[in-house]
């Protein structure tokens, strides 16, 4: 944190939104490697060979149009992310930004969606780069066993995960060589069945392609339509890998997001292509090389490759070839699943939602250690016990897989439409990809999940396993592991956001609930929490009814974030209020108030404290004001001039040596708008202190409306997407009491003038229709001023104020403050000021360079009682 001159403050480690913030390799990836790392990591070779049997069994010859409507929901998802990524280029992507939209909890939900989904995923993946490596060796005896196909996904896992240990770059690198090749060879496959089909020398179940193919009317029902969607959807998941790596990617609010469009498009092309190319070889028959043969529901291309390419010549080489071709898809994406999964976690590490150790960064490669680390290992874990506990580890996995995507990718759609909710009628391309595009794809996905999760896979005849639970009976064993890896995400979010969420309820139960109105000024508060666990606590505004009408301001930050912040913040606040009630001057209380932090009384011990406290009097325009190392006030002018921050000396932070605090006077005309903030408020991931100040001179030059009005306008214009640090802003449009509410005379300072001071005060309650409080004030100006003229040398003042109270001042040049007591029965005097306490509501007395004034507090309702 800095002050407006520059000059530093200690402050605790917030997460940070934006590339390179979290110390990443910023700028590592361009466009190219973006798209090849969303491309990788969708492993279309292995997701066509895995899904295209299972669409031709649901649809039939329509599986080509499955194809496009799948891709559907992904650009309008894809349109989410890339809106998002635009103002908040976070590797967390889905837990930041539904954390940002929904609050902290859902954002961590999101988070551990991507997580079950990627580590699942990983299970599958592995198995087939397992097999595939054995048939690609000729071993296919090791290719059947499943103890061997185990042991080579587990090396799998292991190696990819020490690629993404050693570097971004190198993983890219890697990539491009694969990802080229397997579109190389899926480009090769669909042209030689073509080629074939219509070359005079098809297979036995070969058809030409028909127009029907593409028509979605033709699907048999709703429910073929369905389930084939959901296995498509599936195939195309893995292109938010292109977003996970934004902040190692060159202009990181542009390029991740462009990447990601750029990929669904791109696989919409593929898949497309292929499943038409393999359909018309094929067929959509259930024996041979048909599509819906059930022998090959799990990999269609074992059939098709050698059928499509031949026996002889280059045929068995170009088999071998489509073998390599799976197998690279699979390891590809072993190693682009680590990313995106390694990047969250570390971004959620990074905002304090798990451990802050999995935030460590490798010092030579920039990458996530223990992020990666973990990954890879819990992937394993779970790989061996999938292996253990079911019967059908591909099937079983790769559906269970889908309800998460389709979870955490509806949940971005949603957090984009309501993230933008206030800005969606600027403009017509506003409202639809930022507000109609994501939010449909949010509701498309939302209907998947919930018809593939409580329909299709809960029922316990599909899949390979299913499991008996309490009072529902047996249900499909896809749906207990997807819904059930969900619900160890909701239990361990209860337990990991709870101290946020104590931190918030505290935060908000120690600010004040609303601001009364006062006659001083119209007011305005508003308190914006961070969105994340790292960033809340700490800040606060306050404004105090003080003696006089006068009215004092308080605003300021603790410089630490968590239930301690948050607790040292409320300690401070009521110690202000209460020396504040003093009438200390602002300097004099911050004073008293540095020396409450530096003896830790509320717990603040080591913990630094920005404050600015100002006072208001109304009857002269006045505002004193000091700072503790905290930004001064903007001040907007009554008649529209320019807004200026008055040049006001900055002590040092509570709790931190220094120079002795100084006040500032100003003058305020009438309707002068000050606006006191906390350092969040105005700074920002993509602005500096300075330039946030300078937007909001440029939103309060509006001055017109209400104040609350113009509050949630500074809030909203300043704060419209990330909040890493809470903020805080009082707003404060200052009134002046009349002139003929205010009576002052000057008291010679002698006997005799006290007579002369009870007819002036009784003559001005006349004036004012308040004869009902005569007799009151009579003896209140007698016993302050006999005392006055008494113990005090020099002038002598009465003053009487007509506000929400009637409030009699006496000041002098004395420095003693009179007491209160309870007199002997047998001592003649010191029974004036008792009787006075126990007439009228509050009295007090405050210092000022010249002395002192004591005042007497009486209220009108009393007169209005009394009249009644």
């Amino acid at each position: 944190m800095s002050r407006l001159d520059g000059t530093a403050v200690p402050a605790a480690p917030v997460a940070q939104a934006g590339a390179g913030r979290k110390g990443l390799k910023a700028g590592a990836l361009g466009l190219f490697s973006s798209v090849t790392l969303g491309l990788a990591s969708t492993a279309p070779a292995y997701s066509m060979a895995s899904a295209l049997g299972v669409v031709a069994v649901a649809v039939g010859l329509r599986t080509p149009m499955v194809m496009v409507l799948a891709f559907v929901p992904m650009l309008l998802i894809a349109y989410a992310y890339k809106e998002l990524n635009a103002i908040d280029a976070d590797c967390g992507t889905t837990f930041v930004w539904a954390g940002r939209a929904f609050g902290p909890r859902v954002g961590w939900m999101g988070g551990w969606g991507i997580i079950v989904a990627d580590v699942i995923f990983m299970a599958n993946i592995a198995e087939i780069a397992g097999r595939y490596g054995f048939r690609l060796l000729g071993l296919d005896a090791l290719a059947a066993s499943r103890g061997w196909t185990t042991a080579a996904g587990a090396v799998w896992i292991a190696a990819m995960t020490a690629v993404c240990y050693v570097g971004i770059e190198v993983s890219a690198r890697l990539q491009r060589w694969l990802v080229c090749l397997e579109v190389a060879l899926l480009a090769l496959f669909a042209v030689a069945a073509l080629v074939r089909v219509y070359g005079g020398n098809p297979g036995p179940g070969s058809i030409h392609v028909e127009p029907g193919w593409f028509d979605p009317f033709r699907i048999p029902s709703a429910q073929s339509l369905t389930t084939g969607i959901l296995a498509a959807v599936i195939i195309y998941w893995g292109w938010d890998t292109a977003v996970a790596v934004n902040e190692e990617t060159a202009d990181s609010k542009r390029t991740p997001g462009r990447a990601a469009v750029i990929c669904t498009v791109l696989l919409l092309v593929i898949y497309t292509l292929v499943a038409t190319s393999a359909q018309a070889f094929g067929g959509v028959g259930a024996h041979g090389t048909g599509l819906a043969n059930p022998a090959a529901a799990d990999d269609v291309f074992s059939g098709l490759g050698s059928a499509v390419f031949g026996h002889h010549g280059a045929g068995p080489y170009l088999s071998r070839l489509l073998i390599l071709m799976v197998l690279t898809s699979s390891v590809a994406a072993t190693l682009t699943t680590i990313l995106p999964t390694a990047r969250t976690v570390f971004s959620m590490a990074a905002h304090r939602a798990v451990p802050a150790g999995f935030a460590r960064l490798h010092s030579r490669f920039l990458t996530p250690t223990w992020s990666t680390v973990s990954m890879g290992a819990a992937s394993l874990g779970v790989f061996f016990l999938l292996h253990a506990v079911s019967r059908n580890i591909l099937s079983d996995t790769i559906e269970s897989v889908g309800l998460a995507i389709a979870f955490y990718y509806g949940l971005t759609g949603f957090a984009c439409t309501w993230y933008y909710r206030r800005t969606l009628t600027r403009s017509v391309r506003d409202l639809l990809t930022k507000g109609i595009l994501p939010g449909l794809g949010g509701l498309i996905m939302l209907f998947l999940f919930c018809y593939a999760a409580f329909d299709v896979y809960a029922d316990p005849h599909h899949g390979a396993t299913s499991v008996h639970l309490p009072l529902v009976g047996r249900v499909g064993g896809v749906t207990v592991l997807g819904l059930g890896a969900l619900l160890i995400g909701v239990v361990l979010m209860l337990v990991v956001t709870r101290e946020h969420t104590t931190t918030l309820r505290l935060q908000h139960n120690l600010l004040p609930r609303a601001l009364p109105p006062h006659p001083a000024g119209e007011l305005a508060g508003r308190y914006l929490p961070a969105d994340s666990r790292s960033g809340v606590g700490g800040d606060w505004y306050d404004v105090i009814p003080l003696s006089s009408g006068r009215l004092g301001l308080v605003v300021g930050d603790v410089l630490a974030h968590g239930l301690r912040a948050a607790a040292t913040m409320g300690g401070l606040r009521t110690s202000l209020r209460a020396l504040a009630r003093l009438d200390l001057d602002p300097d004099e209380l911050l004073t008293h108030l540095g020396d409450l932090v530096d003896s830790g009384e509320h717990g603040g011990e080591g913990l630094a404290v920005t404050c600015l406290y100002a006072v208001y009097d109304p009857v002269t325009g006045r505002c004193t004001m000091a700072a503790a190392g905290h930004p001064p006030p903007l001040v907007v002018p009554a008649d529209g001039g320019v807004a200026h921050c008055p040049d006001l000396p900055s002590g040092p932070p509570l709790g931190v040596s220094g120079p002795p605090f100084q006040s500032t006077e100003l003058e305020l005309p009438e309707h002068s708008l000050i606006a006191l903030f906390t350092d969040g408020l105005v700074r920002a991931a993509d602005r500096d202190t300075a330039a946030g100040v300078e937007m909001l001179t440029g939103v309060l030059a509006a001055r017109a409306g209400p104040l609350d009005q113009l509050a949630d306008s500074a809030v909203t214009s300043l704060l419209p997407g990330p909040v890493d640090d809470d903020a805080a802003l009082l707003l404060v449009r200052t009134r002046r009491l009349p002139a003929d509410q205010v009576a002052d005379w000057q008291i010679p300072p002698e006997p005799g003038a006290v007579a002369d001071a009870r007819a002036a005060a009784t003559r001005q309650l006349t004036a004012w229709g308040l004869d009902e409080l005569a007799f009151t004030t009579e003896l209140v100006v007698s016993e302050l001023v006999t005392n006055a003229v008494r113990y005090a040398d020099g002038p002598i003042r009465l003053r009487l104020i007509r506000d929400h109270a009637l409030i009699c001042e006496v000041a002098d040049t004395g420095h003693t403050s009179p007491h209160l007591r309870h007199a002997a029965s047998d001592e003649e005097g010191g029974r004036g000021l008792y009787i006075i306490a126990q007439l009228t509501d509050r009295w007090g007395t405050r210092y000022t360079s010249t002395g002192k004034t004591i005042w007497v507090e009486q209220s009108l309702n009393t007169a209005h009682d009394a009249e009644r």
